[in-house]
């Protein structure tokens, strides 16, 4: 694996998202590029409809789309697994969220995160996904979960089923009080949840908000 400074790593992958309510970081694409999630937004009861990576510091400030696009555009980058590597295996906190706004786009993005998961083991992954589809392709052509990454595949619609097809563990979205998230009464935050990254942990249900 090339080794390179935290500096040349952070200008090939346009840097780490960091959102507040959890612990470790992140790194976050367009909402618009999502392939399934892009066409659910316009569904309504969907679990994106009103999509929360549309409004806020998402598109209030335009530093924050462009850096969205420069990370979208970094994928193909051929130094982007090892950069990946360089900023995730020096976190502070071994837990990494894949895309707190934005979602897997093509089996090679799924191959080339699955690289950046068994080169950092001592890292706890996560990705939440609607697409189902790659997740399925990539297992089907011999691809192997890491045993520290967990896709946990989303919901479609508010209060619907989990998806099970895939035999993978999955999330929903509720309103009628059965949410075992605990961040509402956490400030909004994980705390000392760990529950999205818990393999074992078959569901994890949000509250909708």
């Amino acid at each position: 694996m090339t080794t390179m400074l935290i500096k040349e790593a952070q200008a090939i992958v346009g840097g780490l998202s960091n959102p507040a309510k959890m612990p470790g970081k992140s790194t976050s694409l367009p909402p618009q590029m999502c392939n399934v999630g892009a066409k659910l937004r316009n569904v309504a009861g969907s679990v994106c409809e009103g999509c929360y990576a549309y409004k806020g510091n998402y598109s209030r400030f335009k530093n924050v789309g462009t850096a969205l696009t420069r990370r979208l555009e970094s994928l193909n980058h051929p130094d982007w697994i090892p950069a990946m590597v360089t900023l995730i295996e020096r976190l502070p906190e071994p837990y990494f969220r894949w895309h707190d706004a934005g979602d897997l786009q093509s089996i090679a993005h799924l191959e080339r995160i699955v690289a950046v998961c068994n080169a950092t083991p001592h890292i706890k992954h996560w990705i939440p996904t609607h697409e189902y589809g790659i997740v399925r392709q990539y297992r089907a052509q011999g691809g192997v979960i890491p045993a520290n990454l967990v896709i946990r595949e989303s919901a479609v619609m508010v209060d619907g089923p989990p998806p099970v097809k895939n035999k993978l563990p999955t999330s929903t979205v509720v309103t009628d009080g059965s949410a075992t998230c605990p961040a509402p009464t956490q400030g909004g935050e994980c705390g000392p949840c760990r529950d999205c990254w818990d393999p074992t942990v078959q569901n994890v249900a949000y509250s909708k908000h």
